[in-house]
């Protein structure tokens, strides 16, 4: 659980202040696309895919995931994305993840130390 709690947090540090500043989202409306994305990210990526292949494929898949995400989001919610603001976003959400992979792999030892 502390896992994906950390996972929740540090993605929406990042994912959060992104959709505010490239969109017309509000606070809770980044957020609740945020959290939501880490919720089907850490079930789909890390406890399905990350363990049946390894962090690069876990990457690419979450990478996938979040731009078909905020493409829809936005989409729905009517916020203006540009491609280059989706890029910046996925780009963004895939340092995240393969991070968070490592983190896994090395069971947070590594970056408890930091």
């Amino acid at each position: 659980m502390g896992r994906f709690i950390a996972k929740c947090v540090v993605s929406s540090i990042v994912i959060v202040p992104l959709l505010m500043w490239f969109t017309e989202a509000t606070f809770w409306g980044a957020l609740l696309a945020a959290v939501a994305l880490c919720v089907i990210s850490y079930f789909l990526g890390d406890l399905w895919i990350l363990p049946a292949s390894n962090n690069t494929i876990a990457t690419l898949t979450d990478a996938a995931l979040a731009l078909a995400w905020f493409w829809v989001v936005a989409d729905y919610a009517d916020w203006s994305l540009s491609s280059a603001e989706l890029l910046t976003l996925v780009i963004a959400v895939a340092v995240i993840e393969a991070v968070f992979h490592r983190m896994i792999a090395t069971g947070g030892r590594k970056y408890a130390a930091n």
